[in-house]
């Protein structure tokens, strides 16, 4: 008779992960599988997917086949999905759950689409929804839940945010020291010292977003945040080699990487679509 294996959850699981230090963060068609590959090969130690639509994720077979891709080395592995209904987001992690090591709530995403569809970050004001999908989550998948939120303007709100997320079940807790406002041309810079408070006020791995920009910002990051890992996007996306490395590639050798990308796409079928493939080429060519 098999023997059912004991979740992790908290430090027990992100010890289990080798307590990884650098993140890629979950980018909407651009933290898909062959980002992610090229990402590990230059030294992430943990990735997010892309941010999946719950609903859609679990009722259309279309949107998953297109969107959810990966493979045996594409480990450790966090699936992120947005959703405003705990039996959604149940049904869409279960589909996951045995192909990766932790399901991710998306509670951070500022845009106008989440707004209009009413997740992200404007379920901030709604903390009873969010620790329903959370317990639900928690109590219903074989593997840890984890969430990525934004910041209030009151570090005390925060930190209460944080304490309520952390109580209803997660493992462990992402926070991009922004306000849901800061973003396009306001997005300002992230604040390192809010992140700081919550890592003081948690019992749970707390990862720091925001700011990061060059390996360099990496180290003074952990160092002002007592965070356990350090989160990037931007930072990944224009310079995928040197971000985690300090080995940064002169402008005129920049090929290097979108070739290396690019074989990676073609040695992979189905890990990337042509959409995504434009705007990592986009981002990696727009120093010249």
């Amino acid at each position: 008779m098999a023997v059912a294996r004991t979740k992790l959850t908290g430090w027990a699981f992100w010890e289990s992960l080798g307590s990884p230090k650098k993140v890629v963060a979950p980018m909407v068609d651009q933290s898909e599988l062959a980002w992610r590959i090229l990402s590990r090969r230059y030294g992430a130690d943990l990735c997010y997917t892309p941010m999946f639509h719950a609903r859609l994720f679990a009722e259309e077979p279309k949107y998953r086949n297109e969107m959810w891709q990966t493979d045996s080395t594409d480990r450790p592995l966090f699936v992120q999905f947005c959703a405003n209904d705990p039996d959604h987001l149940l049904r869409a992690a279960k589909l996951v759950e045995t192909h990766c090591d932790a399901v991710d709530l998306n509670l951070g995403c500022p845009q106008h689409i989440a707004k209009r569809g009413r997740y992200g970050s404007f379920l901030m004001e709604e903390w009873d929804l969010i620790h329903r999908m959370v317990k639900n989550l928690a109590e219903n998948i074989s593997i840890p839940v984890t969430v990525k939120i934004r910041v209030f303007p009151d570090v005390e709100k925060t930190i209460a945010y944080a304490k309520m997320i952390e109580s209803a079940g997660a493992s462990v807790l992402t926070v991009h020291g922004r306000l849901r406002e800061q973003k396009g041309h306001k997005t300002g810079l992230a604040d390192w010292e809010q992140i700081r408070r919550v890592k003081q006020a948690l019992s749970i791995p707390v990862i720091a977003n925001g700011n990061i920009l060059y390996a360099e910002d990496i180290d003074r990051c952990l160092a002002s945040t007592g965070a356990d890992a350090v989160m990037t996007a931007e930072g990944n996306l224009y310079d995928p080699s040197g971000i985690f490395t300090c080995k940064h590639l002169p402008v005129c050798d920049i090929g290097e990487e979108v070739s290396t990308y690019l074989d990676i796409v073609k040695e992979n079928p189905k890990s990337a679509t042509t959409a995504m493939i434009r705007g990592h080429l986009f981002k990696i060519w727009k120093p010249w």
